[in-house]
């Protein structure tokens, strides 16, 4: 008799722990949402995910605010939102840079790749330019590939990013000994590109836009020719095959977080991105939206990128700057 009693109290007490995560699930969320964005205010991925945050807030009828955490080459946010509680109420805006670079560039992060976060979903793609000061008497890219092979290491690129370093040794390993210059950000590498100091530059054709007419755009950085560039080739489709950098944005949470919340956030996200508005808006930005996946095809595209990318800079022996 005690035995059956111990196990009714079993079942109703599991019953009873069910019954109230569901209800915690459905509550969710019941108060506002932060996304941590490891880089400044008015960083491209910061306005896109402004924007997207706008637009879960209307979904989900609850706030939801870009903590903007820079730092340590996007380690220090990371890191935070890597420690936060698993609850739905902290997220992060992982990059490229975030998840797939720095852990190669960094001996300690702060955060590990693999078990630190779950992923949501696959927001933006981020393509890269190549262009060209009128100085360097370069109109294609073919004109800069045989430059440089003629005179290797003599060229000089401004590298903004960690992304556009990357673009310049995949060049390097196709060989395209091109000499790379780094800088801190885009306004300065630009500058001194527009000042006709160093010849080439290489940045986010977001970035890039805003100076065509006064350089030369060689080539975008995707497999093929992107609609944020209409009209302006792709490495690959210029003779250099198998040539993709593309950088990318990425919703993720705390490892740990409840599956519920992140398929809820995986559903509405999508939705987001299959607006015509929301394609615009991140075109306007210098973005593309991203296809659809699930948070385990997205799972598995970041670590596809961590392994492509930390590969490449492991192999150049490329460190933090």
């Amino acid at each position: 008799m005690g035995s059956r009693i111990l196990r009714a109290l079993a079942v109703a007490a599991g019953a009873f722990a069910f019954a109230a995560g569901a209800a915690a699930a459905e509550a969710w969320p019941a108060r506002p949402v932060r996304i941590v964005v490891a880089f400044q205010a008015g960083q491209g991925t910061d306005v896109a995910t402004r924007y997207i945050a706008s637009q879960l807030s209307a979904a989900l009828g609850q706030n939801f605010v870009v903590d903007n955490r820079p730092g340590a080459e996007g380690t220090l946010g990371t890191s935070i939102a890597a420690k936060s509680a698993p609850d739905g109420y902290t997220l992060l805006m992982g990059t490229a840079g975030t998840h797939a670079m720095n852990p190669a560039l960094h001996d300690n992060p702060g955060f590990d790749p693999d078990t630190s976060f779950d992923a949501i979903a696959l927001t933006c793609l981020i393509p890269m330019a190549i262009s060209a000061h009128p100085s360097a008497n370069v109109s294609k890219l073919s004109e800069l590939v045989a430059a440089a092979r003629a005179r290797p290491d003599k060229i000089d690129v401004a590298l903004p990013s960690v992304t556009s370093r990357l673009v310049v040794e995949l060049l390097r390993k196709q060989e395209v000994p091109l000499f790379g210059v780094t800088y801190k950000g885009s306004a300065t590498a630009s500058a001194d590109v527009l000042g006709g100091q160093v010849p080439v530059l290489v940045d986010t054709v977001g970035a890039t836009r805003a100076h065509v007419g006064k350089l030369k755009v060689l080539a975008v950085t995707s497999a093929r020719e992107s609609a944020l560039m209409p009209g302006v080739p792709s490495v690959a489709e210029q003779g250099l095959p198998k040539f993709e950098v593309v950088a990318w944005n990425v919703l993720m949470a705390p490892r740990g977080t409840p599956p519920e919340i992140i398929e809820r956030l995986a559903l509405e996200t999508r939705k987001i991105l299959a607006q015509p508005e929301t394609t615009r808006r991140l075109r306007d930005l210098g973005f593309d939206a991203a296809p659809a996946m699930s948070p385990a095809e997205v799972a598995a595209f970041v670590k596809s990128e961590q392994q492509k990318f930390g590969s490449l800079i492991r192999g150049a022996g490329m460190k933090s700057n």
